[in-house]
């Protein structure tokens, strides 16, 4: 495997997709092409970037035809998930009919897609799941995420799929993920309410996009979980943000998530066994409290 990689990189202007792209920038040598729904918000220097809508399959064909890379990084997602639920079509063409118009451009010329799902997959019951345990979504947003997959699993282009779930962290002229909307409502002394019965792995982005590095860079496929290494409800980690931000956690009320009426069900207990990350890209993500004081020193606060 030369050093040398062309890599196309969805959603750029998002959390995860302004991350890889500042990890790719310091950690190796390879040429990153970046594209979004929209202008670029967050100046990334030396990078091409160009606006695309990713659900207009000639658009995307023209792209990887032009642009010929050796990995497309789809980081791009609806994930709204009381949203999805409502506007099923738009879920539907962003996160499977998309995927779709990259396997078919990839063929072209062999491109490898690497393409980020979620916990939601799982229904949530039990926990614990490996790379090979049967998903069961409960949500049409998990729905869309397991027809992605399964559209990659069928395709016979190389593909990876990493799992992941909670992701938090910080960028530019990003909406709010759930840690940040808590350091912002809690810095202002406003109360929130958090469900205490939803048990996941928070996962700092810096976690996850070192991985993502580490999979191009030892060329892997097949299905990765990536993410936190400590399990805990919302509310925990809310209590634990509050603590290491010096914030009044009294301002935190715990909540059951039958009381919010969300259009959408959740998994209750979606946490992932991640020995395979661990073992084949070296992967030591952080705990809670070590990535809430990341955010914090990335915050400056």
């Amino acid at each position: 495997m030369t050093n040398h990689k062309k890599i196309l990189v969805t959603g750029a202007n998002g959390l995860l997709g302004q991350k890889v792209t500042e990890l790719f920038r310091h950690e190796t040598s390879h040429e990153l092409v970046l594209t979004d729904l929209h202008e670029n918000a967050f100046e990334p220097k030396g990078f091409d970037y160009f606006p695309m809508d990713i659900t207009k399959k000639e658009d995307v064909k023209d792209a990887v035809k032009r642009l010929m890379p050796d990995y497309i990084i789809n980081t791009a997602a609806y994930t709204n998930v009381d949203g999805c639920e409502t506007d099923r079509e738009l879920s539907w063409k962003v996160n499977v009919d998309a995927v779709k118009h990259f396997i078919i451009a990839s063929r072209a010329n062999s491109a490898k897609i690497i393409h980020i799902s979620t916990d939601y997959v799982f229904d949530g019951k039990t926990g614990n799941y490996d790379e090979s345990s049967k998903p069961c979504p409960l949500s049409y947003y998990g729905k869309s995420k397991l027809a992605s997959e399964n559209a990659l699993l069928t395709s016979g282009v190389d593909f990876a799929i990493v799992r992941t779930m909670i992701i938090y962290g910080t960028g530019k002229n990003l909406r709010p993920n759930f840690a940040v909307w808590l350091v912002n409502m809690l810095s202002e002394k406003n109360r929130v309410t958090i469900v205490d019965d939803q048990f996941g792995m928070p996962t700092m982005v810096d976690d996850l996009g070192w991985a993502l590095v580490k999979m191009v860079e030892l060329d892997k496929s097949g299905i990765y979980n990536i993410c936190g290494s400590e399990y805990l409800s919302r509310y925990e980690f809310a209590v634990r943000l509050a603590g290491i931000f010096g914030f009044n956690e009294n301002l935190i009320q715990p909540i059951k998530t039958a009381d919010l009426n969300q259009a959408a069900a959740r998994p209750m207990n979606s946490s992932f066994i991640t020995l395979k990350a661990g073992s084949e890209l070296g992967l030591k993500p952080l705990n809670a409290t070590e990535g809430l004081q990341l955010l914090k020193t990335q915050l400056g606060m």
